[in-house]
Parts: structure tokens; sequence; C-alpha cells
């Protein structure tokens, strides 16, 4: 029977090629996954969350079907935490096959694999079977519909029937008796089996065996003592005993484990390589079911199907958008913002104080975007997502935040390089961007910057506590259009009442208004002072 291809991730074997080579791979590297704290929320045992990145529509929107079926339908999601560590198992088997050097160990591992892909095709066939008409995907209709067909082959049927006999003669084997030539000075010459036992020795006393009358019905009694192996022995008498009981096995095992290694080599590999292939796939979905999951529960916290738009139209516009890492760490209700881009925004200044939401809304964008190019859902209520070849981005290092002209040397490289390698189809978050410098020199190289990526025409958010800089988007906008770029709007993170809300506004910030609400909340403000110096003067007369 001929291998077909399967996966939960890929529509064929040209879109996996393709994804293989990295042509249809957009530029998400795992320190962006990790500033995004997509690692830590999805927490993948093996592999890695940057290998499963697509910007390719189709294979999208075939893993939005593969995780519809996944959510739904609960015994897919049972079947497959049967079946993985199954897969795991037969993994191991192979690592410790090809670093085996005994035959025997060859041998018996080989039997062992085809009894776990047996148990995995089984498990597969069983619980999918189960649910095969609420199955839509087209990954797990194929899924379901080939393991089915491997089960009812008549291969398979006679497949297990081998399997049952040689594994009972393989697990049966309780004790092998050797018999050993052995010359004048009594010293061994050659050895043999002479017979393969399904009952182990015992220890015995000559005396006592000679004086049973049952002496013939006895033969599995020992005349001394059993010695556990290996203790007291030197280190050559135990290597010619492991080499004595390798060579009775392989002779014992020699014509029938040897005819059945064929039959691995012919069909059984080439039927479970299909399904070791899906391994870190079924990881991937699994986990991912679980934090689509975990979200949904969370109040206040909304999970929907991304609406896919052409690269080519830079769309993103999400309402109800919220940070998923955030989501999960709290336990009240989580503050949620709209935002898009469209013709009078392409890239956003966002403005507001210290710990206002501006981080917590650059990354919740991020993470809507990197999610939605793994063919999840999105943290969002709505949202309309035009896939991007790359997400870059440019965090702060640590919370020191001294002027530092070497560190800014350093931003300023990586700004860069981040420069170099965007394109009009990418997205770019820069969080609090060249806080190693003074308020005027920061201001200066950040306007260009912006300048320069508005003229690329990719979109994204510059997060700053740099509040000339939004004064200078009229200028940066004038440049920008000149050479054919994209404009600038600005995003401020609003105070109500003297509160930090998390709230985003769509609006021109107002930084004496951000300076105003933080004096009056701590008492700082001129009318709170000219009070209390009142009272303090009157107190004193």
């Amino acid at each position: 029977m001929q291998e077909r291809f399967i996966s939960l991730l890929y529509p064929s074997r040209e879109s996996y090629a393709e994804h293989q080579s990295g042509k249809r791979r957009p530029n998400i590297s795992d320190s962006v996954c990790l500033e995004l704290g997509l690692d830590e929320i999805f927490n993948l045992k093996s592999g890695r969350l940057s290998d499963f990145f697509t910007d390719d529509v189709d294979v999208i929107r075939y893993r939005q079907a593969t995780f519809a079926d996944m959510s739904r339908i609960a015994g897919i999601k049972e079947t497959l935490a049967k079946v993985h560590p199954i897969l795991d198992d037969i993994m191991e088997l192979r690592r410790l096959d090809r670093n085996s050097t005994n035959p025997g160990d060859s041998y018996l591992y080989s039997i062992t694999e085809i009894e776990l892909y047996v148990s995995c095709l089984d498990t597969l066939a069983a619980g999918l079977g189960e649910v095969r008409q609420q199955i839509t995907s087209p990954a797990f209709a194929a899924l379901a519909d080939y393991s089915a067909e491997l089960v009812c082959s008549e291969y398979y049927r006679e497949l297990n029937k081998k399997l049952e006999a040689l594994a009972a003669r393989v697990h049966e084997v309780r004790s092998i008796t050797v018999g050993v030539n052995l010359d004048r000075e009594l010293r061994p010459t050659s050895a043999g089996v002479i017979s393969v036992n399904s009952e182990q020795f015992k220890s015995g006393k000559m005396l006592d065996k000679i004086l049973r009358f049952s002496f013939k019905n006895d033969a599995f009694t020992c005349i001394a003592d059993l010695s556990p192996f290996g203790k007291g022995q030197s280190e050559n008498r135990q290597e010619a005993l492991i080499g004595a009981f390798n060579s009775a096995i392989e002779d014992v095992f020699h014509s029938s484990v040897r005819g059945w290694r064929s039959i691995v080599g012919e069909y059984v590999l080439d039927n479970t390589d299909f399904l070791l292939k899906l391994t870190p796939e079924i990881e991937f979905v699994t986990r991912a079911t679980e934090l689509v999951a975990r979200l949904s529960s969370h109040s206040g916290c909304t999970v929907t199907e991304p609406t896919l738009a052409p690269a080519a139209e830079k769309r993103f516009a999400a309402k109800g958008l919220y940070n998923p890492r955030v989501a999960l760490a709290i336990e009240e209700e989580i503050v949620t913002n709209d935002i898009e881009f469209d013709q009078r925004a392409g890239l956003y200044v966002l403005t507001g104080p210290n710990r206002g939401g501006k981080s917590v809304i650059t990354v919740a964008m991020g993470a809507a975007q990197a999610m939605c190019q793994l063919g999840l859902p999105v943290p969002a209520a709505e949202a309309i997502i035009s896939p991007v070849d790359g997400i870059f981005t440019h965090f702060p290092e640590g919370a020191d935040d001294t002027i530092d002209k070497g560190r800014l040397g350093e931003e300023c490289q990586r700004l860069k390089e981040i420069f170099d390698s965007v394109t009009g189809e990418s997205m770019i978050l820069l969080d609090e961007s060249l806080s190693s410098t003074g308020a005027y020199e920061a201001a200066y190289i950040a306007s260009e910057i912006l300048t320069g990526f508005a003229v690329v025409g990719c979109r994204g958010i510059f997060s700053t506590h740099l509040h000339e800089l939004a004064a200078d988007v009229p200028e940066i906008n004038e440049r920008s259009v000149k050479e054919g770029g994209v404009q600038i709007d600005t995003l401020v993170a609003g105070i109500e009442e003297g509160r930090r809300s998390f709230k985003i506004y769509r609006m021109k910030p107002d930084g004496k208004s951000y300076a105003r609400d933080i004096a009056e909340k701590y008492g700082l403000s001129f009318d709170a002072l000219a009070e209390r110096a009142r009272a303090q003067r009157g107190g004193s007369l």
C-alpha cells in the first residue's frame, strides 16, 4: 500500500515542501516569540514555535479547519492524547536501536516497534472512527480514513497474526540452556544453545537433587545456588558471559526475527513514518487547542477565527483585542481595545504614562498577528488580518533607562538591522526604543527612523514616552508622502480621573494632561501644594 501524504498543518506535499524550504515561512524568530510571550503560553516540550509560522493563506485556512475540529470534537483530542506517547516511545526505541551494538537487542526492538505501531494505528482508527461523521476538516478526515483503511487491509490482519505468534514466542522465553564443551584441563572450548525454555531455573543443592525421586522431571533446579549475573565476576568474565548470551539469542532468533525485520523494512517502516512525522504536529495542535480553551474560559476574553485578507491589502483591524499572556496571568477581567490600520495610519506612534498599557497593546497586536499565522483563533472579538512576511521587535532589554552612549549605539545598530530586513508587508513593534539617550537626541533619531519605516510602507507601532515624537508626526507624514510612503497617526494610552484605564484612544496626545493627572493623583499640583502650604503657615501661627 503506497503511503499517502497526511498532515494536520499542510494541505499538500507541495505546500509542506515550500514551508520546509523556507519559501513560505515568515521571518518570526525565536526571540520574537519570546518577547511576545508566545513561548510561555504555548509551552511546547519539543520543537520550536517559530517552525510553524506560515504566510500562505491556503495553509492558514487549512489549519483553521483543523483547529475548529480539535476544539469542537472531544474525541479527537482524547485520541491524540493516547497516540502521542506511543509515538514518543517508537522514536525512543529507534534511538536505542541506532545506538545498540547487540544484535539480540535489535531483534527485540524491531518486535516491540511493530507492537507499538499496531497499538498506535488501532487507537487512531478506533478513536477517529467513532467521531468520523462529525469531522469536517480535510486533515482529520484524511487521517481517519487512511488509518481505517490500513487497519482493515488484509496485509494488516496478516501482520497482526505473525506478530502475535512471534511476540508470544519471544515473550515466553524465560531461560536458555547452554551446552559447554571443555578441554582436558576443564576449560571451555565451545558452547551452543541446547534449548529455549518458558520456565526459569531455580537454585538448589546437589544432594537434594540426587535424593529426589522426580529427578527427571526437575530439569530446572540447579545443583548449586544461582549466582546473580555480574556479581563477583571479573570484567573479562562478564564480557564472556554477555558474549555467550548474545550469541545464544542471535542463534535462537536468527531465522525467524531476521525474516521479520525484512517485513519491517518493506511495509511497517513505510507506514509508521507518516505517523512519526505527525508527532510534532500533534503536540503543536494539542498545545494550541489547550491555549485557546484557556483563553475562552477566562472572564471577559473571547477568541475569534480571523477573516483573512490578501497580503497586499496590509490589513489589521481588531475589535476587543487583548494580550493573551496578561489575560492568563491575572484573575480579573481583561481590558480590551480596538485598533485598525487604514489609509491615514500605516504606522502608529503610541504615547502615554508609564505602566499605562502601551507595552501591553503593542505585544497584543504582535501576538494576534503571530497566532493568525499559526492558523489559530486570535485574542479578539473580531479581526481582519493580512499575513505579514515578518514580525520585527525592538523591546527594552532591562529596567535601567539611564543614559548610556554605549547602549544607544547598540540600539541604533539593532534598529538598522531591522530596517534592512523589513519590507512593505512586514510588521514592526518598537517599545520604548532609544530610551538610553536624552529626550532631544531620542526624538530626533526616532523621527528619522519612523520616516524611513513609513517610506518602506510596513505597518506597526512605535510605543514611546517621547511626546516630542508624536508632535513631529505631521512633519514625518509630509516627508513620507513625498516618497510614496504610508502615513503615521497617533494613539494615546488613556488616564481617566487620574487613574490608568489601559484603554487606547486614537487621538493626538497632550503630554501636559498626563503630568497634570499624575500631579493631582499624588497631591503635587500647585493648588494642592499651595493649600498644604497655607495650612502649614496657619498651623505655625
